[in-house]
């Protein structure tokens, strides 16, 4: 089964705590703090697999986790850094942001490997926190909590030329003629209900790969029979071989097919819609006169579009037209599909001082994720930890912030759930 959609959920690992203990030797009096940190959180990785090519192993799995980093403990032992979680994907993999559909990363090329979240880093054992006036901090730091995210997986499948048209026009006829790929033919339609592929290797040695599209017909672009699902597969073409039956077997009209099929692809993507095309008059074996080839002729002519006339059936024709195929494409550069500007990396480290605050009956309400780490991080039933607290609240620059605001000595500043009475 062809599967070029899923929906997932990744989640980096969480932070190790770090320890707060202290050294207990027989014969020594009072032995200083000696607690290890926590270890890192695991990383989530997406990999480009080879011998993939669909993404059916995500409709079973929908989850995908990291390891958790391991708590420090006394004798200044740290914490094992949790495992990394590797995702093997096909290659021409996109990944989105479920919530904002902005692209992550186009998994596009060999061998590829894409650090999507960072875990969380290890938490610090007391012994980072001794001085000469503290000599016995009795607080630790806990481990930043990983990342969760729900992304969307889109497969577009890496061809040079894609074959369009209505169905049951012999697209799969002239893949099957010109490669060795097999794919499903009768005389029905939407016979081919995913792509297929397969490599043209000219006469004069060079070769490309062709997809066979499956039948796009009126209204795909708005999600009519399979929709889209169809048309995200053309994007990564470089040139389009629009094929047409000029026989009219099914009694339609190739100038309206031939219009109809480029008003999808335009409503689909305006960049899709200029992109080159070759118009490719197929069944000239089927042709009770040459009235529908002459007008076909005249539309390419006035498009300035080439146009080549065939017989999948019988072959005749095919090998000009894909030895000019392949002159063509030495001419063309390879499409990008997302632009640069538009790919995004997270980690947690992209967002890790920011923060808002609102005021809400009198209140100050004070969120994002620097609070978030912050306030999970310390104990506030600790005095030090509080303290701790306090001071970082100040280096993060929330304490500047809620003067801005009009914080004033009695006013109620919240942080996440816990809510404090500010003084100065």
């Amino acid at each position: 089964m062809f599967v070029d959609y899923a929906k997932i959920i990744i989640k980096s690992g969480d932070g190790g705590n770090g320890a707060a203990t202290f050294r207990r030797e027989k014969y020594v009096a009072a032995g200083g703090p000696d607690g290890g940190d926590g270890g890192k959180g695991g990383d989530v990785y997406f990999v480009v697999d080879p011998d993939s090519n669909t993404l059916i192993d995500f409709r079973y799995t929908k989850k995908f986790k990291a390891e958790n980093g391991q708590n420090g403990s006394g004798g200044h032992r740290f914490g094992r850094s949790g495992d990394d979680c590797y995702i093997n994907v096909p290659i021409g993999t996109i990944v989105k942001d479920a919530e904002t559909g902005k692209v992550i990363i186009d998994l596009s090329e060999k061998g590829q490997k894409a650090l999507i979240l960072k875990g969380g880093r290890g938490g610090k054992g007391n012994s980072h926190f001794a001085t000469s006036t503290r000599q016995a901090p009795r607080f630790a730091i806990d481990g930043e909590k990983g990342k969760e995210k729900e992304l969307i997986l889109e497969l577009k499948l890496l061809a040079d030329v894609g074959l369009v048209g209505f169905p049951n026009v012999g697209k799969s006829t002239i893949l099957s003629r010109v490669t060795k790929a097999t794919p499903k033919i009768a005389d029905y339609h939407f016979t081919t209900i995913d792509p297929n592929l397969g490599v043209v290797k000219t006469e004069y040695g060079s070769s490309f790969v062709l997809a066979d599209i499956p039948g796009i017909i009126e209204g795909a672009s708005d999600g009519i029979g399979l929709g889209t699902q169809f048309l995200r597969h053309v994007e990564r073409t470089r040139l389009l071989l629009h094929v047409i039956d000029v026989a009219g077997s099914e009694g339609r009209n190739p100038i309206d097919d031939f219009n109809k099929i480029n008003e999808e692809l335009k409503k689909y993507s305006e960049k899709l819609s200029k992109r080159k095309q070759i118009i490719v008059a197929n069944k000239i074996d089927s042709m009770q006169d040459d009235t529908n080839f002459k007008a076909l002729e005249k539309l390419a002519k006035d498009n300035n579009i080439e146009i080549y006339k065939i017989s999948a059936i019988t072959g005749e024709g095919l090998n000009e037209l894909f030895n000019y195929v392949s002159e063509i494409l030495k001419t063309l550069p390879k499409e990008e599909v997302v632009d640069i500007e538009d790919r995004i990396v997270y980690t947690l480290e992209d967002d890790k001082d920011e923060f808002t605050i609102e005021i809400i009956d009198g209140e100050f309400i004070v969120e994002g994720p620097a609070v978030e780490r912050l306030m999970g991080r310390v104990n506030i039933g600790d005095n030090e930890s509080y303290h701790y607290m306090e001071r970082m609240l100040k280096r993060l620059g929330i304490e500047e912030a809620l003067r801005e605001k009009g914080v004033k000595e009695g006013d109620t500043v919240k942080l996440l759930e816990w809510e404090f009475e500010w003084y100065e």
